[in-house]
């Protein structure tokens, strides 16, 4: 195992070192000895209670922790890997040269076949779904092709009327492609995945953010997803995606259905699969699934909440590091600075770990039902900081 992450480490430094450039603008994994490391907020601690666990506009809620009864699935669950330091998550694992395993399939609504079908009979024009993504530390090989996918399924042969895929964009990044599988008011395709069939409906721009670039590999980051089926007749379908809490990529104006009316959007898949297989053993997990007929955003916490950093790898040893916190994307309104951390791991949001500034100036909690951004830095022992990350892991406080 552990010469299996050395070469894997060092491939990644590598592709630093020829020239893949980091999404957030910073040089996030170190390509030299001398330079250290951009960390990132890993993961933050989450509220006992989840909204998602009784809120009626959701249709699906899995925090992995269970073997929650799906329509279809493959692949485990990891007991050492989960959102927020604790719990389990979905392993996507791929092989060298595999094409990797992991899936899970959710039906529900009025998906005319399958088993497990979440609330079956009803009818769903529109839904969101979210999850939290995090590829291995040192990943490399840019992006599995297949993510997740919302899907209409007219038949028991699982002929789709349409799919919003979100995949791989070409590279590193994640885009949406969009699909038809209705012409003249019919469903035209003949079996799952009839490409001969389907009407693309346009997969460009992909994401600025790049996901699954070795830059980002080594943290949880949020992903969700919409699709709104077209009125009948008309051209004003919809299908957004957003990562990290930003909209990275959207498509306006879709044609999905025509003046097709049998069934709505009526499954999710969450995916492994990569068509030209993965260029080391390496591994993909997915926690925190949710599908909704509303925006579902980020994991809510306490108004304290506890922030986890990723682990500090060079050079030397970890001195100190930083974190703040901002009520705005961009940075403009910090409501919290830490102060110098010692000891790697974790920092909880309070008076005692730092001080509250700006909006919240002498407060001792952060707002209630507001959201928040982070933003990390860290020292070696060598007296050299490294660069802010950008502003990144967003959450939701209770209220």
């Amino acid at each position: 195992m552990a010469r299996r992450i050395q070469a894997v480490l060092a491939l990644a430094l590598t592709s630093c070192a020829a020239g893949i450039s980091p999404s957030l603008g910073q040089d996030a994994r170190a390509s030299s000895p001398a330079v250290v490391e951009v960390p990132r907020i890993d993961s933050v601690v989450m509220a006992p209670k989840q909204p998602h666990e009784d809120d009626k506009a959701i249709i699906w809620y899995d925090n992995f922790d269970s073997d929650k009864p799906y329509g279809e699935s493959s692949g485990g669950l990891d007991e050492k890997e989960g959102f927020g330091g604790a719990g389990k998550s979905m392993i996507c694992l791929y092989e060298k040269g595999s094409q990797g395993k992991g899936n899970r399939k959710v039906f529900f609504g009025d998906c005319p076949t399958g088993k497990n079908i979440a609330r079956k009979g009803e009818k769903f024009d529109e839904a969101y779904w979210r999850i939290y993504v995090k590829h291995q530390y040192a990943w490399s090989g840019g992006s599995p092709a297949k993510l997740s996918r919302a899907t209409s399924l007219a038949s028991p042969k699982w002929t789709q009327a349409m799919i919003a895929h979100v995949w791989g964009g070409g590279g590193e990044n994640l885009t949406l492609d969009p699909a038809s599988g209705v012409r003249d008011g019919k469903v035209v395709t003949t079996t799952y995945n009839d490409f001969a069939n389907l009407r693309w409906l346009g997969n460009k721009p992909a994401s600025t953010f790049k996901i699954s670039s070795t830059a980002e590999s080594g943290w949880w980051v949020c992903v969700e997803a919409y699709a709104k089926l077209n009125t009948p007749g008309q051209k004003d379908g919809e299908n957004r995606l957003w990562i990290d809490g930003r909209l990275e990529a959207e498509r306006k104006n879709l044609d999905w259905r025509g003046t097709y009316t049998g069934h709505g959007i009526n499954a999710v898949f969450l995916e492994a699969y990569w068509n030209k297989g993965s260029p080391v053993t390496q591994t993909r997990w997915i926690d925190n699934f949710v599908i909704s007929t509303k925006p579902v955003g980020p994991v809510v916490c306490p108004r304290d909440p506890v922030l986890i950093k990723t682990p500090y790898r060079g050079p030397g040893k970890l001195a100190a590091w930083e974190a703040e916190l901002a009520a705005d994307q961009d940075g403009k309104s910090v409501v919290w600075k830490s102060k110098p951390q010692k000891d790697e791991g974790k920092v909880k949001v309070e008076a005692a770990a730092g001080g509250f500034v700006g909006a919240l100036s002498g407060k001792d909690k952060l707002e209630g039902g507001a959201t928040y951004f982070c933003r990390i830095r860290q020292q070696g022992d060598g007296g050299k900081w490294s660069e802010w990350s950008n502003w990144h892991q967003a959450f939701v406080t209770e209220k």
